[in-house]
C-alpha cells in the first residue's frame, strides 16, 4: 500500500482547523488503531439513500478493512446495490473514519489465520467477504481537536 498524502481537513473556518502541519496525525497512528479494533461500524446505503450502521467484527489486512456479512443482511443487500461505505472506529476519543467502495473478496488462509488469532473464531465460507481500501480516511485525538485533525488522500 502507498502511503496516503496527509493534509488538513477542509471543515468551515468556525472548526479552529490550523491550516500548517504541525500536530497532525502519521498514518502510522491510524494503521495502529485500526489493526488493533474489536469492531468496526460499517455505515452502508439504502435504496431510498439513508444511510445504515451496523458493527462488525474485520481485520486491518494488506491496506484494508475486510469484513464478512450474510447476503441477506441488510447491510449486504446495502452493499450488492451500492458499494459507496464509511467505516468508523468505536473510539471519539482517537478517531479514524475511512470512506470509499467495497470490493468482493474470497476468504484465503492468511485472512483466515490472522481472523482466527484475532477473535479466537476461524471464519469458514459463510457470508460475503469484502474489503475496504480506502480513498479518504479522517484522523484525530479528542483531546488534542482541532490541532491533530488529519485528512489521508490515497491514490486512485
Amino acid at each position: 500500500m502507498t502511503e496516503p498524502v496527509a493534509t488538513r481537513p477542509q471543515f468551515p473556518p468556525g472548526y479552529g482547523i490550523s491550516s500548517e502541519p504541525e500536530g497532525m496525525l502519521p498514518w502510522s497512528w491510524a494503521e495502529e488503531r485500526l489493526a488493533s479494533s474489536r469492531n468496526y461500524w460499517i455505515v452502508t446505503v439504502r435504496s431510498d439513500g439513508s444511510p445504515h450502521a451496523a458493527p462488525v467484527w474485520g481485520l486491518w489486512f494488506d491496506g484494508a478493512v475486510v469484513f464478512s456479512t450474510s447476503p441477506e443482511s441488510r447491510k449486504g443487500r446495502n452493499l450488492a446495490r451500492d458499494p459507496r461505505v464509511v467505516v468508523n472506529l468505536e473510539s471519539g476519543e482517537e478517531v479514524v473514519i475511512l470512506q470509499g467502495e467495497v470490493e468482493v473478496i474470497e476468504l484465503d488462509d492468511r485472512m483466515a489465520d490472522a481472523y482466527e488469532e484475532k477473535y479466537e473464531y476461524r471464519p469458514g465460507g459463510e457470508g460475503d467477504w469484502f474489503a475496504l481500501r480506502p480513498c479518504v480516511a479522517y484522523a484525530w485525538l479528542e483531546r488534542d481537536y482541532p490541532r491533530s485533525a488529519t485528512r489521508f488522500s490515497f491514490a486512485a
